[in-house]
């Protein structure tokens, strides 16, 4: 049993002299979210008629939060964000009384202000690279060949940059999202070295509380996009039901269809390419999204686990059966911070049922005992 160790700053500075009075605290991380925390401290009435905390300068909004958590191992950085809103809250009972402190991370200051702006002959990229670097980020960004030619078409942004950017990344099948001073646009990373190994039911080494699994057998296995090309007068095709992503599972929807019975297919609509590449990396792009048709959520304790769960990389899960034991990809963890202890909320998500191989299940890093 680990002990948690956990440190907040505010302005660069840590606040230690709120941990007394520290009732709970959320971070929550979620794959397409941004990072957002809820602090919830006991505010006091003091002899002189005012409150603790409630006058304090360093709860204003746009004060700069740091939030750190970790075990004898070290830390882990799991917010670098802002203060958005401030809630306090009365109550007959005085000890009821209290102040919420909410904030996000950095990436909402590309979500303030909606814009009407040309990309003229720019790859997805980058347009990325160029928005992240405008606000002082360290871009982390891959390469998306396509050159969108000015003869041709231009890319017109109509929102705020955060959400143009969300955009684009859906239609590369990429991530994007602001972490400790940088911007990320990437397809997602699955061939990493997973995080510590869940396990549930697992005699001694169980840390989980609670799994459940839900496996969609609906989801497309091929995206397809039509279009007149009305320069040449001629129909343009394009099509993917291969991706390129790493294979978290042995076996994916097609694999797990009866005789006799077709891959689901859809068309894109309501989107306009201007040739072969485009539609055919918009079609990739959109795949790898349905290709996630296994999805699982539940809840760790923490001290058991002795790690930080982290969103945006892969963990492996076992003694959940053949079918769901594997190489899972974190989508969202909620790190809870209460009287009762450190725990861990997670979801996640999954390509493939049955294991490839290649996991490492146990502490020698051998195969077996994954049931």
């Amino acid at each position: 049993m680990e002990n948690e160790n956990l440190r907040i700053e505010i302005e660069g500075k840590e606040a230690e002299d709120i941990y007394p009075d520290l009732l709970s605290l959320e971070v929550e991380l979620d794959e397409e979210l941004a990072a957002m925390f809820k602090l919830q401290l006991a505010s006091l009435q003091q002899p002189d008629g005012t409150w603790s905390y409630l006058d304090d300068d360093r709860f204003m909004v746009w004060k700069k939060v740091t939030i750190s958590a970790g075990f004898s191992t070290g830390m882990e950085q799991l917010i670098d964000g802002y203060v958005t809103h401030v809630k306090p809250y009365f109550d007959l009972d005085p000890a009821q009384c209290k102040l919420e402190v909410w904030g996000m991370d950095a990436s909402c200051l590309l979500d303030r202000e909606e814009k009407l702006k040309d990309w003229p002959n720019k790859k997805d990229s980058d347009i990325a690279t160029e928005i992240f670097n405008a606000y002082g980020l360290t871009p982390e960004v891959e390469d998306t060949t396509i050159v969108h030619d000015e003869a041709v078409s231009t890319i017109i942004q109509r929102e705020t940059d955060m959400r143009f950017l969300q955009r684009m990344a859906l239609r590369n099948g990429y991530e994007c999202y602001v972490e400790e001073g940088k911007g990320y646009f990437r397809p997602p990373q699955l061939s990493g070295t997973p995080q510590a190994v869940l396990a549930v039911h697992f005699g001694d080494e169980t840390n989980v509380d609670n799994m459940s699994f839900e496996v969609d057998g609906l989801k497309a296995a091929e995206v397809a996009m039509v279009q007149i090309d009305r320069a040449e007068k001629s129909v343009l095709q394009a099509s993917t039901a291969t991706g390129q992503q790493t294979s978290l599972g042995r076996n994916d929807t097609v694999a797990l269809l009866p005789s006799g019975v077709d891959p689901a297919k859809v068309y894109v609509g309501m989107n306009v390419a201007t040739g072969n590449p485009e539609m055919t990396a918009l079609c990739a792009g959109l795949f790898h999204d349905y290709s996630w048709f296994v999805t699982g959520e539940g809840k760790v304790d923490a001290n058991k686990y002795g790690n930080v769960l982290k969103t945006r990389q892969t963990v492996t899960i076992k003694g959940v059966g053949e079918t769901y034991s594997g190489i899972y990809y974190v989508t969202h963890v909620t790190h809870t911070f209460a009287a009762e202890g450190y725990s861990q909320r997670f979801k996640v998500k999954r390509n493939g049922l049955m294991p490839t191989g290649s996991e490492q299940f146990s502490a020698s890093g051998s195969f077996g005992g994954l049931l």
